[in-house]
């Protein structure tokens, strides 16, 4: 694949297309994302989502970015944590994602230490050396270029911060890798189609996941953006990971 292509999904596309292709998945599921990952989780979402969060270092006082923050249930999770003399700032790529998680987090109180913002995780909008922890939870599988995303979240960092990526990844158990295969491929665009009335959306999803960078090859990516250590922690046998990487 050059430089100028991607993907999208199996689909080889123009870099300069994915932003957009991505945009109108997520304009299309934005109002039903909650009860879809609740759906296709089994509700373990919300187990992996408190896990990395509990592995962030965050207290209070502390200055987080919630990168592609969707609905906000990570961004909630660290409001508790930074209290109100900290503070959280929500990002997400998709207006219609970051509506529906500003509403939600404004909806639950949570507006005292927050601020909202559109940002792509390539060329975030914030200072160098500023953020005690960043997170991307579920998204950065999304990014047109990943290694441009995690430099620019280095650079964002404090000396000292880190970084949590949260993503999909490769069953390390050969007998749950085969299960996966036929849930995902089988199973979710049909739940997309009935709960969303989006089928479409969810097989690009899926296929999004099998793109996605291996574990190791995905720790590595991390050390070549800059990151002075990068570790993982594998999550429901490998279906999810917990990718954590520092800045010393």
């Amino acid at each position: 694949m050059n430089d100028k292509v991607t993907h999208f999904g199996f689909r080889d596309i123009p870099k300069d297309q994915k932003s957009k292709l991505v945009g109108e998945v997520f304009h299309s599921v934005a109002n039903q994302y909650d009860v879809m990952n609740d759906v296709m989780s089994f509700g373990a979402h919300r187990l992996w989502k408190r896990y990395a969060v509990s592995q962030s270092s965050v207290k209070a006082g502390s200055t987080v970015l919630d990168v592609a923050a969707g609905s906000g249930d990570v961004s909630s999770r660290f409001c508790d944590r930074v209290g109100p003399t900290g503070r959280v700032i929500v990002t997400d790529i998709n207006e219609s994602m970051l509506r529906v998680g500003r509403d939600r987090l404004i909806n639950d109180g949570y507006s005292k230490n927050l601020n909202f913002g559109l940002a792509d995780a390539q060329f975030l909008p914030f200072q160098s050396n500023f953020f005690d922890c960043i997170s991307i939870s579920f998204g950065l599988r999304n990014v047109t270029d990943k290694s441009t995303a995690l430099t620019s979240m280095y650079r964002c960092l404090k000396p000292g911060g880190r970084l949590l990526v949260l993503e999909f990844s490769t069953p390390v158990l050969p007998l749950l890798a085969k299960a996966y295969d036929q849930y995902s491929f089988n199973v979710i665009p049909k739940m997309g189609e009935l709960i969303t009335g989006d089928k479409a959306s969810y097989q690009y999803l899926v296929e999004s996941i099998r793109k996605h960078p291996a574990q190791n090859e995905l720790k590595n990516l991390m050390l070549e953006s800059g990151f002075d250590h990068a570790r993982y922690h594998n999550l429901t046998g490998g279906v999810v990971a917990l990718h954590i990487g520092y800045k010393y």
